[in-house]
């Protein structure tokens, strides 16, 4: 009897020890609460993928765990925080946690700055913020004006009974944007900029295909046979573009494309960065705008207050300029609710060498902490009727009892925050002023628009408008 109860206590104490081995438990390294991993190979992805994405799956997790709380990233232990409270104490880390970033690494490269980290991280950061800057950002005006001309020469033209596809309207005047401020006048070249964007999307189509699919396509696949030429073609032009400033001696503007090109001597992480700068640049505010412009048709009398701002500002002929910017106050509460009303960034994610503290709770060093600027931004403690589009939440006065980094959607650790968030709502500013002022949007039928949370919040569909000519 005593030999089966020893015998019996030797299993118990075997089986324990392997599931511990098998199911490692959140509880092993961390006092945090979370989830333990659901599979021993893939963590809690398989929770992931039934949520619908990552946002969704951390607003449950939250809503579950509280403000701080911790998962497997397939065998990697990951601790999420929401709120911002952990978001201030986690300000100053720069580091980011290379692993969970992995889906952009064919399309930037691993010489991007998107998987450099310390010192050199730094150095490169600071020297890209430059195109930046205030006094930067003032000479983009222009351009803004004259590519927005386009889309509102290209709307004047359909009548009362065409529809426009405002996604891809938002995403073309962003691309070019993007193309011809940061890049130079070798996309003035309406030709090379259509031939740019068609890349571009392959390339991001089979990123996202790879990131809810069961597994990459193998190198005789049509998909990775169509990747690798569109990824081809976009270094190819990068290359091109670079020679072209270079021996026209043109680096002196110090565009972003000059800055980089000044900063390396190194090839591949040219390409790799300014690859980078114009995806990140690009998609951002394609999508900011597309939501913006789904928000105004929806919400008539949002609309009407913004086209009386705008034309007590800019009246019939005047145009945005770093001068009057700030007097559109209110377009700028509307850019601030599409942003936090649209989730536009779902996360972020930095990492440390050392061990540190959060919420009372020890993280071990190496550790990525992700920060859940979504969960936060749909926080109805902060947000009341969080799903209700109301830009005056953003109002001077309402704006006073916000707490500081509750509004992060463009994140905020470590001085690595997009450098780009000021020409992104400059661009959009100028935009959706040019529009408005001559047009009244409405949703065209009965359409029902649903968001698709990926890297980039968009909508899971194209949005189709009806624009009618201001009288």
């Amino acid at each position: 009897m005593l030999e089966y109860a020893i015998f019996s206590f030797a299993c118990f104490t075997v089986l324990l020890v392997a599931k511990k081995w098998i199911y490692p438990s959140s509880k092993k390294v961390t006092t945090i609460p979370g989830l333990d991993p659901s599979n021993k190979e893939d963590g809690n992805f398989s929770d992931i993928a039934r949520a619908g994405s990552l946002h969704e799956f951390l607003l449950d997790l939250h809503s579950q765990y509280g403000d701080i709380a911790g998962f497997w990233w397939r065998q990697t232990y990951v601790v999420s925080i929401a709120s911002p409270e952990l978001f201030k104490a986690h300000a100053n880390v720069f580091d980011k946690p290379v692993n969970l970033f992995w889906f952009f690494e064919p399309l930037f490269g691993s010489q991007s700055l998107q998987f450099a980290n310390g010192p050199e991280a730094r150095r490169r950061r600071k020297i890209y913020g430059r195109p930046f800057s205030h006094e930067s950002l003032k000479k983009y005006f222009p351009k803004f004006e004259e590519i927005a001309a386009m889309v509102e020469t290209k709307w004047s033209l359909k009548s009362e009974t065409d529809y426009v596809a405002v996604g891809e309207d938002m995403e073309l005047f962003s691309f070019r944007s993007t193309l011809l401020n940061l890049m130079g006048d070798s996309f003035h070249d309406e030709k090379l900029v259509q031939s740019v964007i068609k890349a571009y999307k392959t390339a991001w189509d089979e990123l996202e295909r790879r990131l809810t699919g069961p597994v990459p396509p193998d190198e005789n696949d049509a998909r990775e046979r169509s990747f690798q030429e569109a990824l081809l073609y976009l270094k190819k032009t990068v290359k091109h573009v670079v020679e072209h400033r270079e021996q026209s001696k043109l680096q002196d503007e110090q565009l972003l494309i000059d800055v980089i090109l000044q900063s390396t001597t190194d090839e591949d992480m040219l390409i790799a960065d300014v690859i980078n700068y114009m995806v990140a640049a690009f998609r951002t505010t394609a999508y900011m705008l597309t939501w913006a412009m789904y928000f105004l048709a929806t919400h008539h009398d949002v609309q009407s207050k913004l086209h009386s701002e705008i034309a007590q500002v800019l009246g019939e002929k005047d145009v945005v300029t770093d001068s009057n910017l700030g007097q559109l106050r209110y377009l700028h509460q509307v850019l601030q609710e599409t942003l936090r009303c649209a989730v536009i960034a779902p996360w972020g994610a930095r990492v440390q060498d050392v061990d540190s503290e959060l919420g009372g709770h020890k993280v071990p060093k190496n550790t990525p902490v992700i920060q859940a600027f979504g969960v936060v931004l749909q926080d109805e403690k902060l947000w009341p009727f969080p799903q209700r589009f109301d830009p005056e939440r953003f109002s001077t006065e309402n704006s006073k009892s916000h707490q500081t980094y509750a509004f992060s959607p463009f994140g905020f650790a470590g001085k690595r925050n997009c450098p780009a968030y000021k020409f992104a709502y400059n661009e959009s500013t100028v935009l959706i002023a040019t529009l408005i002022r001559k047009f009244e949007v409405s949703m065209w039928g009965d359409q029902v628009v649903k968001p698709a949370f990926s890297f980039v919040t968009h909508p899971q569909e194209e949005i189709w408008l009806k624009v009618s000519k201001r009288k």
